[in-house]
């Protein structure tokens, strides 16, 4: 027995000339919306929606971003947008972060000596102490 396997079924067939049902679906109502902004307003205040429809129906109905339909890209993006999203702050170690706060000590080029080279953290608990201190006295 041998059966037939489909083939390019990622392929949307060709209804109207070269263009599928969607896509002619897209360009249609593009086009019969943008029709409808120029049949009621004056063309001066007709041009900005006409181009944005124009765009739009051109874009879903041709434009592919990464392998993808267009639309699947505005249905994420809406998604996204009107979704809650769930912030997750995780606490740090403090143990962790001492541990990297180890003082280092350098040269000084013409005195010959070391000095010891701070990290931010460790400077700021230095200079907190030195005000704790001279409030108390």
């Amino acid at each position: 027995m041998n059966f037939q396997v489909p083939q390019f079924i990622e392929i949307e067939d060709k209804i109207f000339g070269p263009l599928s049902l969607k896509q002619f679906l897209y360009v249609v109502g593009g086009a019969g919306l943008s029709f409808l902004f120029y049949a009621y307003l004056p063309l001066y205040l007709a041009i900005f929606p006409i181009a944005i429809v124009a765009g739009l129906a051109i874009m879903l109905a041709f434009y592919k971003y990464n392998e993808r339909p267009f639309v699947v890209l505005i249905e994420a993006a809406i998604r996204y947008l009107l979704t809650n999203k769930l912030y997750i702050w995780r606490k740090e170690d403090r143990t962790a972060a001492k541990a990297a706060a180890k003082v280092e000590p350098i040269t000084i080029p013409n005195g010959g000596g070391t000095a010891p080279r701070l990290s931010t953290s460790r400077l700021k608990d230095l200079s907190w102490s030195l005000d704790v201190k001279d409030v108390l006295r």
